[in-house]
């Protein structure tokens, strides 16, 4: 049986790992100095080298090499015995399959027994976070004080769902997902010396697919290589799934256009030809987040050919950022979506007639429109305006701003009409930071719905707070950055974020309830509410 090319071409030395230097360099020095930690955990995307990188530091640390710079030497007998999965020493735990506290107590009894054949016993827990709460608590004693011969590892894809009382007792490192450059040069090495007949364009498509993931881009090399014969475009196109980068083209053009019946006409051509509707969804996505880092000025981060950049800078000049966000997340929406749609195509027509009305069918102005005058009428429905895009249209701005927001020469300017649109759609703001995808976002909404906005100073919003504490919570640079993308989805700017505490913001206590005690301290200082008494 042949062996998968993902196995063959598993790094044996640390300097065959690729796009984790930051890691490795470190655990080298480590094993040189014969400073290597009792415990360490490996967080990342799946297939990026976690679970080798371990393997390869069970044999550094085990290798019989004379000099500890030459750990892993890749020909000593226990090198050999690790690669051929003979040495008994390293002992590799899916947690997905012992989740329970049995298992962990299990291996706290074997632990303490003496190394067989190396001078560590290694134990790599793939997959940690699956791990019972029962079984983390079992585990955490034998973290902070493990036999003087014992190693652990830890491997997870989510790191969020780790105990803080395990994070805080191993040494963390956290891997990224590889860069096309990189990955293209491996699989292009790796393409020559097993004499594959690939073109270089098919070979992009597979960098590509691979969304940074090492192992899926062999997999899928893998794959094409036993379609036998030459592997070109076309041919991965085929048996990828995938659509020609035309028919992406041709439905964003459609969607500009305000052309329904022509951009489902190139959706079901791409589907009948072959292409995956989850895939094709994806295929979208990237697309438009490359129009989207265009548009902002970040055009050398889009790794794709000169003439599809082109492309890509001619669309972004035609749409708004509030009505491209929305687009791009009707999209993302499908692709989860297919998964479990009993009618594969149905949510990738429904994000296209959702798009639709996002762009209204129009090429729209990147800069926020001029103030409407009092009496004239609104915007079309179809027609979307920064701002607006993100919103329902029953909680859009008023015509005219309240006083005590800004006074009228403030409001009639652009930086007015903007600080308005804040103010005036705050609960919004709320919910969107919601929708932000970080861990964070839960407790930043509920921030932002204990501060207020003050004022607008260039691209710096002012929050107020009723206190310090609540102040120097929301300061945290993560939930700052929660909050500006937020922000950046309301408004269509990219603002900054600046926590004061400001009297303003505290509210007034209900009748009857003691201005000392502990409800006071709670709705003064800590933005609570009282809603009822008895």
């Amino acid at each position: 049986m042949t062996q998968a090319l993902y196995l063959k071409w598993r790094p044996r030395r640390w300097e065959e790992v690729v796009g984790q230097q930051h890691i490795i360099q470190t655990l080298r020095n480590a094993v040189a100095a014969e400073r290597v930690a009792h415990a360490y955990l490996f967080a990342g995307p799946r297939g990026t080298g976690k679970t080798t990188t371990a393997r390869l530091l069970a044999k550094a640390v085990n290798c019989l090499h004379e000099d500890p710079a030459q750990r892993p030497c890749d020909a000593c007998e226990h090198c050999i015995a690790v690669n051929e999965g003979r040495f008994l020493d390293l002992i590799e735990i899916d947690a997905a399959s012992n989740t329970s506290v049995d298992d962990v107590r299990a291996l706290r009894e074997k632990i303490n027994f003496a190394p067989s054949q190396g001078r560590y016993k290694v134990y790599i827990i793939d997959e940690v976070h699956m791990l019972s709460t029962a079984a983390f608590n079992a585990l955490l004693k034998t973290l902070e004080e493990p036999p003087p011969h014992a190693i652990f590892i830890l491997a997870t894809t989510e790191i969020h769902k780790i105990p803080a009382t395990v994070l805080s007792r191993c040494q963390r490192h956290e891997f990224r997902r590889i860069p096309h450059q990189e990955m293209a040069a491996y699989l292009e090495k790796m393409v020559q010396a097993e004499d594959l007949h690939v073109t270089p364009e098919a070979l992009a498509l597979v960098t590509r697919q691979s969304t940074g993931c090492l192992r899926d881009a062999i997999s899928l090399l893998d794959q094409l290589a036993s379609t036998g014969g030459e592997v070109t475009l076309e041919t991965a196109q085929s048996v990828l799934g995938t659509a020609d980068n035309q028919a992406v083209v041709d439905v964003v053009d459609a969607l500009l256009n305000g052309e329904a019946g022509a951009g489902l006409e190139h959706i079901h051509r791409a589907l009948d030809s072959g292409s995956d509707p989850r895939q094709f969804a994806r295929q979208v996505v990237e697309y438009l987040r490359g129009v989207l880092l265009v548009q902002w000025g970040n055009a050398a981060q889009v790794d794709v050919p000169a003439q599809q950049r082109v492309q890509m800078a001619q669309h972004a000049a035609q749409c708004s950022r509030p009505a491209l966000l929305q687009v791009i997340r009707a999209f993302n929406g499908a692709a989860s979506e297919m998964r479990t749609a009993w009618q594969p195509a149905l949510p990738l027509e429904m994000a296209f007639l959702e798009a639709l009305n996002a762009f209204g069918g129009e090429s729209l102005p990147q800069e926020s429109p001029p103030a409407r005058k009092e009496g004239s009428a609104r915007p079309s429905e179809g027609r979307v305006t920064p701002g607006e895009a993100a919103l329902p249209q029953k909680e859009a701005a008023p015509a005219q701003p309240p006083r005590e927001t800004a006074p009228p020469s403030e409001a009639a300017s652009p930086q007015g009409r903007l600080f308005h649109q804040i103010v005036s759609q705050w609960k919004r703001l709320v919910k969107l930071a919601l929708e932000v995808d970080s861990p964070v976002a839960s407790p930043v909404s509920g921030l932002l719905n204990s501060g207020k906005a003050l004022k607008l100073k260039g691209d710096v919003l002012v929050i107020g707070y009723p206190s310090d504490l609540l102040r120097e919570r929301m300061a945290d640079p993560e939930y700052l950055h929660v909050a500006e993308k937020a922000l950046w989805a309301l408004t269509g700017e990219k603002l900054r974020v600046e926590c004061v505490v400001s009297a303003s913001t505290r509210k007034q206590l209900p009748p009857g309830v003691n201005s000392d005690g502990m409800v006071a301290t709670a709705v003064r200082d800590l933005g609570g509410e009282v809603v009822d008494m008895q």
